[in-house]
């Protein structure tokens, strides 16, 4: 079973304790996101004025297109000499903000420490482009990735990870590839605070409207953006109603003090139970993709996920 005290107030270290004081106090002086436009709050979180601190963009990093189903597809890829694996990356933002160059840094560091080449991919955004417009472009973006790895990076040992809804469209990747094409061609995915039932899981609807990263109705809203009118049962559209035999290895991440917390305790036990490799890892305290912040734990967790990555 899952260790109760790491849950328990005490077990928060006071670096997170007051990092988390800090950010909600930052985001209740600041308007409300849902209240405007996404565009604008999009170019509000170029400023650096969203949640998250900007972080550095990487100098080695390339942009190219591929085709997608509606159009060009942007791809970032960061790639060292002679990698020894390609990690395809999809972005968060909860489906409606976000963009493949926010986060570089980790992406450098899955370059540099794992020797991977990483593949992000600038997929359409709700709600201007609602479901399947997402899981369409990754799903090309994926598919490319199967298809070029080798000729362009001179490797087949393939990867796949995002944060948040990043995390969702990649359990959805994992399945669209192998119901639909019977493709299973990742060695691991790396899922980190992802958002699994788009009904909403009691984490989310518990939470109320104290906004640590996302409040309740944040995470109500994104959910619609993305949904509209879809059964929100489909599991192409809330993977954790799928079936999950005969996937690859995943670590599972989650801070206690995320509001998503039970989509990835729940999505974590399904596909260990469903007979896969799972790895679960729980940081007291932790907000919703707190290593967007720097901290010893988030330190930690990244270097959790090196491990597991080089452990495959």
């Amino acid at each position: 079973m899952i260790d109760r005290a790491l849950f328990d107030p005490a077990a928060v270290s006071d670096e997170i304790r007051a990092q988390n004081t800090d950010i909600v106090a930052k985001l209740a002086g600041l308007p409300d996101p849902m209240s405007v436009p996404p565009a604008v709050v999009r170019e509000r979180r170029r400023q650096g004025l969203g949640p998250f601190p900007l972080m550095p963009l990487s100098p080695k990093a390339q942009t190219m297109t591929i085709d997608g189903p509606a159009g060009p597809i942007p791809l970032r890829i960061i790639a060292p000499d002679n990698p020894r694996g390609v990690y395809f990356h999809i972005h968060g933002g909860g489906w409606t903000w976000g963009t493949a160059d926010e986060q570089d840094p980790w992406l450098d560091r899955l370059a540099d420490r794992c020797g991977l080449a990483v593949v992000s991919v600038e997929y359409r955004l709700a709600p201007e482009d609602p479901y399947p417009a997402a899981p369409d472009d990754c799903e090309a973006a994926a598919l490319w990735v199967i298809r070029e790895a080798q000729s362009r990076f001179g490797t087949s040992r393939l990867f796949i990870g995002g944060e948040s809804a990043g995390a969702h469209l990649s359990a959805v990747m994992i399945l669209r590839l192998r119901d639909r094409h019977g493709l299973t061609p990742f060695r691991g995915a790396n899922l980190f605070a992802g958002c699994y039932d788009l009904n909403l899981t009691p984490s989310v609807r518990h939470w109320g409207p104290e906004r640590l990263i996302l409040n309740t109705n944040d995470v109500r809203v994104f959910a619609q953006n993305f949904c509209g009118s879809t059964d929100r049962f489909d599991p192409d559209v809330s993977p954790i109603y799928a079936d999950l035999k005969g996937l690859p290895p995943a670590l599972f991440s989650v801070g206690t003090k995320d509001m998503l917390l039970d989509d990835t305790l729940f999505m974590s036990a399904r596909w260990a139970a469903a007979g896969n490799r799972t790895e679960l890892a729980v940081w007291p305290g932790g907000c919703h993709v707190f290593i967007r912040f720097d901290s010893a734990m988030s330190e930690q967790a990244l270097s959790r996920i090196d491990a597991f990555v080089e452990g495959l």
